[in-house]
């Protein structure tokens, strides 16, 4: 039984264009999805509002802006500029969040310290943008795994010590369970982030193992590993925290199915596992 707060992330069904997940979504009774820039970008920002509004649903995120940490003033330019059209791009889609994946070290550069205030300096110059749209900045952090190459932001604690020097309405956080479930502190800067008004998306996907080669397509489906997804909702509800729960997996296999049958699944395994 849906509780009414699922939404499906687009790249969770990526085999479906944007008309085909509407449809879906709205066949199923699921009245929310998350976005990506790019397969809304090719079908056409105005188009893709109309569409969504047509059919009497919500967007819960864009992903992704960020990629904060380069050293070369031209390339940190281009980056910003690219973040100021993602804001664009939230607020034409009726979303207040966006989501950030911060960047990797740059080639070469061991400065991890460097790269997370170059992150902050660039938050700096978005965060009043973003508030003149309507729209939060959403820091994500990944497994540490990624954080040579996407995402030198590899836990809650460290997102929060970048969010906390903004105001609140305007720069939080995501809790991805896929990326915190391993870290012991996470049910502390759980707590944190919801005390300060930072929990600003909720997403769930499992962690399976093996990983795939490349590793970024290696989210599990809801059950399918190790991730206590009813256990991270009740911490993250503890804060007061009563919006959307995203359900976004990256995974070629759910991806070479059908789309109706993936979603069914999980729906399925929404209410099983995180209800």
């Amino acid at each position: 039984m849906s509780d009414g707060r699922l939404s499906i992330n687009q790249e969770t069904i990526k085999q479906w264009s944007l008309p085909e997940l509407t449809e879906g979504c709205v066949k199923a009774g699921i009245d929310k999805v998350g976005l990506w820039r790019a397969p809304v970008q090719e079908y056409g920002i105005e188009r893709t509002a109309r569409l969504l509004a047509d059919s009497g649903l919500s967007v819960t995120s864009l992903c992704r802006g960020g990629f904060f940490t380069a050293i070369d003033p031209a390339e940190r330019a281009r980056a910003l500029d690219d973040n100021r059209a993602a804001l664009d791009e939230a607020a034409a889609l009726s979303t207040d969040t966006l989501v950030l994946v911060s960047g990797g070290l740059p080639a070469g550069s061991k400065d991890l310290h460097g790269a997370r205030e170059r992150i902050a300096d660039a938050l700096g110059e978005l965060a009043p943008y973003a508030a003149e749209r309507g729209v939060r900045l959403a820091i994500e952090p990944l497994h540490p795994m990624f954080a040579s190459d996407r995402c030198v932001v590899s836990t809650l604690s460290q997102a929060l010590d970048i969010a906390e020097r903004f105001p609140a309405e305007q720069v939080g956080v995501v809790v991805d369970t896929y990326h915190i479930w391993w870290d012991d502190q996470a049910a502390a800067q759980i707590a944190r982030a919801g005390a300060g008004g930072r929990i600003h998306s909720f997403q769930l996907a499992d962690w399976i193992t093996p990983l795939p080669a490349g590793v970024l397509l290696g989210r599990g489906q809801l059950g399918d590993g190790s991730v206590d997804f009813r256990a991270f909702r009740t911490l993250v509800e503890a804060t007061g925290f009563d919006g959307p729960i995203e359900v976004e997996i990256f995974n070629e296999d759910l991806w070479a199915r059908d789309g109706a049958e993936v979603l069914a699944e999980v729906a399925s395994r929404y209410a099983e596992h995180a209800c």
